[in-house]
């Protein structure tokens, strides 16, 4: 990219009072966060339910940026740059995304649907590259923002785009059409995805079509619902499992040895392709594939060739436990300048090593010369800190020389030869590799070790249920997430880095080390400790934590520490009893405590708090609003006597929901961020974060009146088929799951959990499942969930996520 300023300042309709005559823009921007932005960057000041790009603006300035499109412009930095004026910033980001995409004139394939978007997308990259360069939507991009971002990466020498567009409620497609603008048109799998954002199926439907109302071509599965719906001047090209008058008619499917055999009919004449998959879902989307091929006209020998080698895509960064305590994000299955671009962004957020190491393979289809490509991917190193390159490739070889502390390979192989004499220690390393280089040898080469049974976590989930939280917040409430307890179970310092990176205003945990630990591991933000207790004060104030104060005698002993290191203004935290009957001052203790206050340089109040006992009880609605009016009146009463104004704040995850009223200067956010609501409406709006998976160890058949497990609790009726699971109670699944109650995913078929769950295993019944050794078990996930486990055994899903050992290996991905 390469366009002068007032060449668009028309596009958005925008006022500017400084001279940008010569001002070139090459990176457009919307993350003040990332290392990509600099003086030729034009940052897109994005107002959000909770966050506004324009507070980030003077930052950015002292970082170089010296181009904003904005809705205002903050106050003492009117000539501090160039200042573009619009009414709405995303509409205007989208206006130049439609400016930007008129400015090339190469076919274009534009993807929506329910399910299957990226899958397509990725697939059809791999098919259609040998013969074209091909500009595609990086990882998931397809909303509001990432659909004008993908596009926006067009360069002069692509010749073909694949991007994917996705939509939850009605009018957002109308705006990203023109942005796309495809002329080949494909319409995914029609399912149950982002239901609740439309009336019924017909009006979803009916969205999802106003992208290819431009398109020379539709491809579809021939359905009498999208039928109905259609323009009668856009030309179809659909395909069936069962109407022979779509233009390919899928004749059979044939499932042998892991692989599927589709037999379809074009044109009059009967064509075989294998593909090396056998849920419907991937023959589905290889089905969509294979249309497009059609389309523009390929050898069937050609098809045949390419379809047979497709392959699993990994659609997520994954940050492993390293080798040598080293941090591990593996992207190992595309490299391209686009989602190199995500992926450095991705490791900046991870801060607990201050080394940085990037493995990366040749790069493929960047549209740049490769002179051009290499000098940019050496900018990218330099602005995101990495210390040590290594480059795998005879191409990225040939351009060492651009890069500070750089060693190549001319092959994978190579590198694992010489992996012995290479130090990996104490860093985080990022694996960036094109598929051809088989990069998971070296991811496996690199993590610390290998175990059958882990919990998944997703970080795009976690950030999707903070924001959902953040947009129920009125403006300017501050927000404090939960990170006790290892992250409710989920990870501590994985989590707390990401929330770091969304800047959330402040961290929570329940004793100081927890606290100790994250800030020794670069975390940054504010902690406050909420159980501190008095041995842990001397830490709590070496390591710049904050304390909960929530009792005469515990602000006597800080006050007693404090002093004697001659410390002023400490931020502490005063918890107020408002019925709770846990910890807190009472009403009584209210005059004694302002009295020591007043006299007190020690320490200051940062915030006052208390806790709500029935914030997610319908039934108990009078007692929590009582706990709000007592919190109100006593808080005040602090503030006012003392002359103070600091946060306050009572809500809890339940209470920000259902007391919106009562959200005063801050909210605590816990378990919702973990994607449990107490509300099965609003649980349907919140992502599953965590899945705990494992696999089948062994299959065994025996014979009815054999009997499984300790106590023989199951006795067989038939002969049945049993799976073997290693996970047991010492990992955190209750005995009481077992015998029956419970069960396990596999294959996406229930499989129920017979007799006693042991210290280390479980048996499952798979005897109606297709299923073999070393198959994936879903333990806990989408299903079963853990709210529907906590209900089976009468207990709350926090004690369902909290027990889950230390031992099982957390992996945390995007």
């Amino acid at each position: 990219m390469s366009i002068l300023l007032k060449n668009i300042i028309s596009v958005f309709s925008a006022s500017c009072t400084t001279d940008i005559n010569d001002v070139m823009i090459d990176h457009v921007s919307i993350d003040s966060r990332s290392s990509h932005n600099g003086a030729n960057t034009l940052f897109f000041s994005l107002i959000g339910p909770n966050n506004d790009g324009h507070l980030y603006i003077k930052d950015l300035i002292a970082g170089g940026v010296r181009n904003f499109v904005v809705t205002y412009i903050p106050d003492g930095l009117e000539n501090k740059a160039h200042f573009l004026v619009v009414d709405n910033t995303l509409v205007a980001l989208q206006k130049f995304a439609i400016y930007y995409r008129g400015l090339f004139h190469f076919p274009v394939i534009g993807i929506t649907g329910s399910n299957g978007k990226t899958i397509v997308k990725e697939w059809l990259n791999f098919l259609l590259s040998p013969d074209f360069n091909i500009i595609r939507s990086p990882k998931s991009f397809n909303s509001q923002v990432g659909v004008p971002l993908s596009v926006i990466g067009i360069n002069e020498m692509h010749n073909l785009g694949i991007f994917e567009v996705g939509i939850s409620t009605v009018a957002e497609m109308e705006k990203l059409e023109p942005i796309v603008k495809p002329t080949i048109g494909v319409l995914t799998n029609i399912g149950t995805s982002h239901d609740v954002g439309f009336e019924n199926t017909h009006q979803k439907i009916s969205e999802k079509l106003k992208l290819f109302k431009s398109a020379a071509v539709l491809i579809y599965k021939k359905d009498q619902k999208v039928d109905a719906l259609l323009s009668k001047n856009i030309k179809t090209f659909s395909w069936s499992f069962d109407d022979d008058t779509a233009a390919v008619f899928i004749s059979k499917t044939i499932i042998l040895n892991q692989k599927t055999t589709i037999s379809y009919r074009y044109n009059g004449k009967y064509f075989d392709i294998e593909i090396p998959f056998e849920d419907m879902a991937s023959v589905e989307n290889a089905i969509s594939c294979l249309m497009v091929l059609l389309y523009m006209n390929y050898d069937a020998a050609i098809i045949e060739t390419r379809m047979a080698m497709l392959y699993p895509v990994e659609m997520r960064l994954e940050v492993k436990n390293g080798i040598n305590n080293c941090n591990l994000i593996d992207d190992s299955y595309s490299s391209d300048f686009q989602s190199l671009k995500i992926a450095l962004d991705f490791l900046e957020s991870q801060n607990k090593f201050q080394k940085k190491t990037l493995i990366l393979s040749d790069i493929f289809q960047s549209g740049l010369t490769e002179e051009a490509l290499y000098s940019q991917v050496a900018k990218l190193v330099v602005a995101n800190h990495i210390q040590r390159v290594i480059g795998i490739g005879t191409t990225i070889s040939a351009f060492k020389d651009r890069f500070v502390n750089c060693i190549t390979y001319t092959d994978t192989a190579d590198f694992l030869a010489d992996f012995s004499n290479l130090d990996f220690s104490n860093e985080t390393i990022l694996v960036k590799g094109a598929r051809s280089f088989e990069f998971e040898e070296v991811v496996a080469v690199l993590e610390q070790k290998k175990h059958e049974t882990v919990l998944e976590i997703n970080l795009n989930a976690l950030s999707d249920n903070l924001n959902f939280f953040k947009a129920k917040l009125k403006p300017k409430v501050k927000i404090m997430v939960m990170v006790k307890a290892f992250g409710y179970g989920n990870g501590g310092l994985e989590i707390a880095s990401l929330l770091e990176h969304h800047q959330v205003d402040y961290l929570g945990v329940a004793f100081a080390d927890e606290g100790i630990s994250l800030k020794n591991d670069g975390i940054r933000l504010p902690i406050m400790v909420l159980n501190p207790e008095s041995t842990s004060f001397s830490s709590i104030i070496q390591y710049q934590l904050e304390p909960e104060i929530y009792s005469l005698r515990g602000l006597k002993n800080f006050l007693k520490i404090a002093e004697s290191k001659k410390i002023k203004n400490f931020p502490i935290h005063i918890k107020i009893d408002t019925g709770m009957h846990r910890l807190g001052f009472e009403r009584k203790d209210i005059p004694e405590l302002i009295q020591i206050l007043k006299v007190s340089h020690t320490v200051q109040v940062k915030s006052i708090l208390s806790h709500m006992a029935t914030s997610d009880d319908k039934k108990q609605y009078e007692f929590a609003k009582g706990q709000i009016r007592l919190f109100d009146e006593l808080s005040s009463q602090i503030t006012s006597e003392l002359q103070i104004n600091p946060i306050r704040h009572i809500l809890n995850t339940s209470g920000i929901s259902n007391f919106p009223e009562a959200q005063f200067n801050m909210v605590r956010l816990g378990i919702g961020i973990y994607g449990v609501s107490n509300d099965p409406q609003e649980q349907k709006f919140l992502e599953n974060v965590g899945t705990l998976k494992s696999l089948i160890s062994q299959i065994r058949t025996i014979p009815a009146g054999d009997s499984v497990g300790y106590g023989r609790r199951f006795m067989a009726e038939k002969e049945t088929k049993i799976a073997t699971i290693p996970i047991g109670y010492a990992d955190g699944i209750s005995r009481g799951w077992g015998n029956g109650v419970g069960y396990v995913t596999i294959k996406q078929h229930k499989a129920k959990i017979i007799g006693s769950v042991c210290m280390d295993m479980l048996m499952v019944d798979v005897s109606e499942i297709a299923c073999n050794e070393g198959d994936d078990v879903i333990i806990f996930g989408e299903s079963p969930t853990v709210v529907e486990i906590a209900e089976a055994l009468n207990t709350i899903p926090y004690e369902i996520l909290t027990s889950i050992s230390q031992r099982v290996k957390r992996v945390f991905y995007r």
